[in-house]
């Protein structure tokens, strides 16, 4: 993983750890799962790595986070966004919300809309229709 540069050019190791607990106080008390909180780290980190680059600013990392947080749950990328971007006036949530609500949003990625490996419905195979049913439209002639 690249290291982080700070605002005051200083580096650090990038620290995962850094990076959880940030998504996790902006996700305090909303109804998002672990799993795709988890899920959202993972694709963070996947895009620090296909960046390529040694160092990585720290802003692009809050920038990657507020991605992720604004498919996950648009409060909790407002929280985000309110530390990461120091708003100082309720003008500032005002204007945030209104940005939100005029561009599009991104896609939610949910680990739950997949199908289980496990769920007898997904497993079980469907049975061939017979080619000379009546019921089957196909199969009726004009």
């Amino acid at each position: 993983m690249p290291q982080v540069v700070k605002s005051d050019q200083s580096r650090e190791p990038y620290q995962q750890s850094k990076l959880r607990t940030g998504m996790m106080s902006a996700l305090q008390k909303r109804p998002v799962s672990q799993e795709a909180m988890e899920a959202s780290v993972v694709r963070i980190e996947q895009k620090l790595r296909n960046l390529g680059e040694r160092e990585v600013p720290s802003r692009v990392v809050g920038e990657l986070v507020m991605e992720e947080l604004r498919a996950l749950d648009e409060v909790a990328y407002v929280r985000f966004a309110s530390i990461y971007r120091s708003f100082e006036r309720v003008g500032d949530f005002r204007d945030e919300i209104n940005r939100l609500s005029k561009s599009p949003k991104p896609p939610k990625t949910k680990t739950s809309d997949q199908l289980s490996f496990l769920e007898p419905s997904a497993a079980k195979p469907k049975e061939p229709k017979d080619p000379k049913d009546p019921k089957d439209p196909k199969d009726s002639k004009p």
